[in-house]
């Protein structure tokens, strides 16, 4: 652990802790910026007695940050930021988070504490592919290498081929990336003969993107690495709100900093422990953009706030099954594209490459799943027809392709395409 005494505290004072940097977040808003602190009007912090009470607040949505840009929610004076990163969303007005250099710190130590527990330490060479820009990925986990430690292959995003001459000259250990980029680091080791299992790799930590526990699977077995599930979002402070352990028993969040809920996505309600829903988070030790109640449209659940096996006693959530945005909805059933995906990658004939196309023919909702596969056979055409109607409830035109005939998009994978007409 990188700090095994605040990752292991008992839940009482962990709760305490949370209650009074809650409070302190509350009055630093309310100090810093009237405009944002008229969402509390007639709340004080010291009228916060209980956690519970933090369901009393007002929800913030991603469309109120964008209604705030560039700068309009920021609770420090313009000098003190040292620079901001935007969301890598390509619709709309960004949203922006300025960083203060606190702001640069906090996110340094729980990306350390992520990097620890995937059992990267000092001795690991750790390569970034993320990039390093506006887009908050490449930052964060060069952060928590320096913390650490760890000498740093800041590579960045594409360029595979010099990825894979890296990963073995440089005897790399531990790779970061989106989900997506591991299948495509496979896809040209095996174009050009690159074996995994005869370099240093040994961990991979992966986020940004929804993926299954199949994928995760495929990636391991085709890489020879232990894989972890890093979650965060640019609006929260970047990568590095939570990861799971090498017990793998869920996703650790860092409770002494982040606030979770989970709540129902259409009434708001919060839901009891075990329930799914969208997770809610509220900062607890962010300077620059504080955010109370932000609905985050990641649908989780809470799986236990009791000690794992690794030690920690930092909540676990379950790993995201998508975006309240991400759902769609076809023949009147509701389905998120990783339920496709696990239905796919259990058959060892089909890639993970694949595409859902949805939309009307004729006034009648259509959905086809096209899917690369490595040989083409009608039997199993038919087979994933039928799972996907007996596990989701509709039927769905399965499209067999060679592999290579979806394109590859740079960045994170397109998944679904829209359809009219």
């Amino acid at each position: 652990m990188y700090q095994p005494r605040l990752e292991t505290m008992p839940r009482e004072e962990l709760e305490r802790l949370q209650l009074e940097r809650l409070r302190r977040t509350l009055a630093h808003i309310q100090r810093n910026n009237p405009r944002y602190a008229q969402r509390f009007s007639g709340i004080a912090p010291e009228d916060l007695q209980d956690l519970s009470q933090v369901k009393e607040l007002p929800f913030i949505t991603k469309d109120e940050l964008r209604e705030a840009y560039p700068l309009g929610l920021a609770c420090a004076p313009k000098e003190a930021f040292v620079r901001f990163h935007m969301s890598s969303g390509t619709t709309g007005t960004p949203v922006i988070n300025p960083y203060t250099r606190a702001d640069v710190e906090q996110w340094a130590e729980i990306m350390a504490r992520c990097l620890a527990a995937a059992g990267v330490t000092a001795a690991d060479v750790l390569q970034i592919t993320p990039g390093f820009g506006l887009f908050n990925g490449g930052f964060g986990f060069h952060y928590g290498a320096e913390r650490l430690g760890c000498f740093v292959v800041p590579i960045g995003p594409g360029r595979t081929l010099m990825q894979l001459k890296f990963i073995k000259d440089f005897r790399t250990t531990a790779l970061g990336a989106i989900a997506s980029y591991p299948l495509r680091l496979i896809e040209v080791a095996r174009e050009e003969g690159f074996d995994f299992r005869e370099t240093a790799l040994r961990v991979g930590i992966f986020g940004a993107e929804v993926w299954s526990d199949e994928t995760r699977r495929y990636i391991e077995e085709a890489m020879g690495i232990e894989t972890f599930d890093i979650i965060g979002m640019t609006e929260t402070g970047g990568v590095g709100l939570g990861i799971d352990c090498r017990a793998h028993e869920g996703i650790h969040v860092w409770e002494d900093h982040y606030l979770v809920e989970i709540v129902h996505p259409e009434t708001g309600e919060v839901l009891p422990d075990g329930e799914e829903g969208e997770m809610v988070v509220t900062t607890l030790t962010r300077e620059g953009l504080p955010l109370i109640r932000y609905r985050t449209r990641d649908i989780t659940r809470i799986l236990s706030r009791e000690r794992c096996s690794c030690g920690r006693t930092m909540l676990r959530v379950d790993r995201i099954k998508g975006r309240t945005d991400d759902m769609l909805k076809v023949k009147g059933v509701n389905f998120y594209p990783r339920q496709i995906e696990e239905i796919l990658m259990r058959h060892p004939e089909t890639t993970p490459e694949y595409l859902i196309r949805i939309g009307k023919r004729a006034g009648k909702d259509f959905v086809e799943i096209l899917v690369e596969c490595r040989q083409r056979d009608e039997s199993l055409r038919e087979k994933l027809a039928e799972e996907i109607y007996n596990f989701l409830g509709f039927h769905a035109e399965v499209k067999l392709l060679s592999e290579g005939e979806l394109p590859r998009h740079p960045g994170k994978a397109k998944r679904v395409e829209r359809v009219e007409g």
